[in-house]
């Protein structure tokens, strides 16, 4: 049987394993029944498991029979604190959701476990299997690298692989070269100056105009000082000024930006100069500024020969009608890029909004509406399977 037969021979079983988790999603960095799931998924097969210390993670080795590199593959695990409002029989109840589509990372990552420790004896390497809490507040990666994940099978990996679910037309799978998906950047600024009475405005030194010069000034720096080719996007999503009474000025005011970049070249730049305006745009108004700029996760850059790879062996299973490049990088942010930084690799995404939802209004990721075809997960798990074993080939 083909690679391909035996994924969609696993098909019910990761189905189940998928809706399980979807109807009882967890949040953040402590995931024990979402890892519990993981650990008796892969207890069948005996493989070497090593579970987080300060986090729920999972990290799983499939021993080739031959002596070779490390090649990793990961899903991430947690849910989004949302109210789902799908109408499905297995949807989460409460205020949690698996509205990202981590819920299928998981099912097709279990599967390509499978695929590849039935063919121990073809790879010549290991395969590191990566199940990472905390993608959604962008910290899981790094703390499972911090905690070893890299260095666990004895040789640190050539390369690294991850698949994203979208929503769009069934089964299509996208990436590219370079830059996919942006780094992140929060900010929030602190400006003080001295409160009163809102009558007397001469008495006081007003922070309300200085935070709100800043957010034009803000637009100005992003449009101004970056390249059209290396955009920067900056959004100013809270504002928060005064106290108890309307007529009285407040001693402080506060801004809080998103930040999304494409380099990190970008992102020093960012971290570095927007400081500088905020504090100085305090001063013209006799105030002051305290600036915290915060990396989410850098961006998410691909590695043009995995990228190669990948579309060479996704276009052997699935045919050329179903691998396509994406056009321009995606400004949402994936905290994979942390492995990325240190390993060559490839992220994709595969699109898989079911049939008898009309595409031109199927919600997004990140909705309570949202929904995604668990039918994908066989193509899932034997994409993820294929690129390890083309990988670790003799």
């Amino acid at each position: 049987m083909t690679l391909l037969d035996d994924a969609r021979g696993l098909l019910p079983e990761l189905v189940a394993l998928r809706r399980a988790i979807h109807a009882d999603p967890e949040l953040g960095l402590a995931l024990p029944r979402t890892q519990q799931r993981v650990l008796d998924a892969l207890e069948p097969w005996e493989l070497e498991t090593h579970c987080g210390t300060g986090l729920s993670s999972v990290a799983a080795i499939v021993r080739g029979a031959h002596p070779g590199p490390t090649v990793l593959l990961r899903a991430d695990m947690d849910a989004l604190p949302l109210t789902e409002d799908t109408g499905l029989d297995y949807a989460a109840t409460g205020e949690r959701m698996h509205a990202c589509g981590h819920d299928l990372h998981v099912a097709g990552l279990v599967g390509a476990a499978h695929l590849l420790a039935a063919r121990r004896e073809e790879l010549h390497g290991d395969v590191l299997l990566m199940f990472q809490p905390a993608e959604e507040i962008g910290d899981g990666a790094r703390r499972m690298i911090d905690e070893g994940l890299l260095d666990l099978t004895g040789s640190r990996p050539v390369a690294a692989f991850g698949i994203h679910v979208v929503p769009g037309e069934y089964g299509i799978f996208s990436t590219r070269v370079g830059a996919l998906m942006a780094g992140a950047i929060e900010v929030e600024v602190t400006i003080t100056g001295q409160g009163g009475h809102a009558s007397a405005p001469h008495l006081t030194r007003d922070p309300v105009p200085a935070v709100a010069e800043l957010v034009t000034a803000l637009q100005a720096f992003v449009t101004r000082r970056f390249d059209v080719f290396d955009p920067v996007v900056l959004s100013v999503t809270q504002l928060h000024a005064g106290g108890p009474a309307r007529n009285i000025i407040s001693d402080t005011a506060t801004l809080v930006a998103s930040v999304r970049v494409l380099s990190h070249e970008s992102s020093a730049r960012v971290q570095a100069e927007l400081p500088v305006i905020a504090r100085e745009i305090a001063a013209a108004h006799g105030c002051t500024a305290e600036v915290d700029t915060a990396v989410l996760c850098p961006p998410t850059v691909n590695d043009a020969e995995a990228v190669a790879a990948v579309r060479e062996t996704l276009t052997g299973l699935f045919g050329e009608d179903r691998v396509r490049e994406t056009p321009n990088p995606v400004m949402g942010s994936e905290d994979f890029s942390y492995v990325l930084e240190q390993v060559p690799g490839a992220f994709l995404f595969l699109r898989a909004t079911p049939a008898d939802v009309d595409l031109e209004t199927a919600a997004p990721n990140h909705s309570p509406h949202v929904v995604f075809d668990d039918a994908v997960l066989a193509d899932q798990a034997v994409a993820l399977a294929a690129f390890a074993l083309e990988r670790l080939r003799d």
